[in-house]
């Protein structure tokens, strides 16, 4: 099996994890501030010293503009350095895909969420499949009000996650079929088995030109001093 390097910078969340013969053998991963652009490169420098890779996977957004720069230009390095084939995995897809993994009775729907700010969230439709999991509904920017999913609660559970999830409880829980589940953290390692398949079937991205998907244009915001105008 493959070693595999997985790279997840789309949240606050900074995560890495070494993949080897199909399971997660090493993890690093933090939340306080600044931590991609200040703990990513120690994380990959203690994971894969002396090891041998065969491909680095990292998500693909949505998500932080400047998380999903760093983790993808990290990624880019690593296979320009090493001559590696460069993955990528959509983050939400990635999220449902580790909530199944590890609630392996569960069979209902899962709806990952990542704070957009305000009442949006980037949010995606996942159902279980014999071959792990299939999308119902590609990503999309939703902005959160009544009655918004009621089309996928009215057929069953569904379950929210991310960092996301939180925001909408007030609005999404009166439904009988929300569910919740606090306890869920994003991960690198929830893009294993997804990144595996795309291995195996040389599903590869071009290193030169690959960018993250952002969803939504990054607005720079003007800095503000106080006691200078413009001229």
């Amino acid at each position: 099996m493959s070693k595999i390097l997985l790279i997840e910078t789309a949240t606050s969340v900074c995560s890495v994890a070494l993949a080897e013969e199909g399971r997660v053998v090493a993890r690093r991963e933090s939340d306080a501030p600044n931590a991609h652009s200040t703990q990513l490169p120690l994380f990959i420098k203690e994971l894969i010293d002396g090891v041998k890779l065969d491909a680095v996977c990292v998500s693909a957004g949505p998500g932080s503009y400047t998380g999903l720069r760093i983790g993808v230009s990290s990624a880019k390095g690593l296979c320009y350095g090493l001559g590696i084939p460069l993955l990528s995995v959509p983050t939400l897809l990635g999220m449902a895909s580790h909530y199944y993994r590890q609630h392996p009775d569960y069979r209902g729907l899962v709806c990952p969420m990542i704070d957009a700010r305000r009442m949006e969230c980037y949010t995606m439709i996942v159902q279980r499949s014999e071959v792990g999991v299939q999308r119902l509904r590609d990503t999309q920017a939703d902005v959160i009000v009544p009655g918004i999913y009621d089309e996928w609660l009215d057929k069953g559970e569904v379950t929210f996650i991310g960092d996301g999830a939180e925001k909408t409880r007030d609005i999404l829980s009166a439904h009988s079929n929300a569910r919740y589940d606090d306890s869920f953290r994003i991960s690198a390692e929830g893009m294993l088995p997804l990144a595996e398949t795309k291995l195996a079937k040389g599903e590869v991205e071009d290193v030169a030109y690959f960018e993250p998907f952002y969803l939504k244009d990054f607005v720079a915001k003007k800095s503000v001093v106080h006691g200078l105008r413009e001229s």
